[in-house]
């Protein structure tokens, strides 16, 4: 049990309204409430904060020791940087399983059937057949990156009839939704084998880069591709190459390197990449920012009654 953290001064910049704001201040007796935004909250009030409810920019907080509780509004927390060693730091995971799924699947059935095509064929006035599509009945369909998003995700495209393999960095279990699971070191096994390759991982030393020139080699001609956790994944030249060189079917991004991605990108004029501005998650499904809100109030509950907070992140 940790110590009862009362008398503290709060900085949330995450949006709430009023039915919100007066849970969060039932859960937190005691406390002085300071409300603002991503955007407006300054480093004078980051610093004097000792538990903070959202993405307050790492600058702002300057590895402040008052600060005791980060709460992230994102599910990930590798943008985070410089926090006092004391400071305590959890994720929103849990939040963005239900819109960055539904993001991921909608750019799935949009290459398997094809819209992209039909979509560019409406804006030139053209009634042309693309011809045969596909389907998601007994496809084989790899998941990287099964946390709450990922699970999500696979629990989407069993319902629909595909077969579907999780990608964990441990194998013990099968995750939710899947029907196997297989750890990064499998890549070179499993590849050849799925028909689609989804990704929701995290950026990081053994992530980055992961799907290069050797990656795509490795795929069926006929596969697809589907980035929705972090552009650093992904080598984009060799991406733009597989694609235009018919090494794979068609691909999504809805994230990439850097972002926004430049005008001037060779992305932008593949023909079978679907591109969409890293809007999967955010707030642009309302519920996302619902569930946001509740792990906000929960965790800065737990916090100041001296409980752990969910989504802990290690940071040893």
């Amino acid at each position: 049990m940790m110590q009862e953290q009362g008398n503290r001064t709060i900085l949330c910049v995450v949006p709430m309204n009023e039915e919100q704001r007066s849970r969060l201040e039932a859960a937190t007796p005691g406390c002085t409430i300071e409300y603002s935004t991503i955007k407006d909250a300054t480093p004078e009030q980051a610093q004097a904060a000792d538990i903070i409810l959202g993405n307050v920019a790492s600058e702002k907080i300057a590895g402040s020791p008052r600060l005791a509780f980060m709460q992230l509004n994102s599910a990930g927390a590798d943008h985070i940087k410089g926090l006092a060693p004391t400071t305590l730091l959890s994720t929103a995971s849990g939040a963005y399983g239900q819109a960055v799924s539904e993001h991921a699947l909608a750019l799935l059935l949009c290459l398997m059937k094809k819209l992209y095509l039909y979509r560019d064929h409406q804006a030139s006035s053209e009634w042309v057949d693309e011809g045969s599509a596909t389907s998601l009945v007994e496809a084989n369909v790899l998941v990287m990156g099964c946390g709450n998003i990922g699970c999500a995700f696979a629990r989407l495209v069993r319902a629909m009839g595909a077969r579907v393999i999780g990608m964990k960095r441990n194998a013990s279990a099968i995750p939710d939704g899947c029907d196997e699971v297989c750890t990064s070191e499998d890549l070179e096994r499993v590849l050849p084998d799925m028909d689609v390759v989804v990704s929701f991982l995290p950026s990081g030393p053994s992530t980055d880069g992961m799907a290069d020139a050797a990656f795509f080699a490795r795929m069926k001609r006929s596969a697809y591709f589907v980035n929705a956790g972090r552009g650093s994944l992904v080598d984009q030249e060799a991406l733009r190459q597989a694609l235009e060189n018919g090494e794979i079917a068609a691909a999504a991004i809805d994230v990439a390197t850097p972002e926004p991605l430049p005008a001037d990108s060779p992305l932008w004029g593949v023909r079978n990449l679907v591109i969409t501005p890293h809007v999967a998650g955010g707030y642009h499904l309302a519920q996302t920012l619902a569930n946001v809100v509740d792990i906000c109030i929960e965790n800065a509950g737990r916090f100041v009654r001296g409980e752990q907070p969910r989504n802990l992140v290690s940071r040893g």
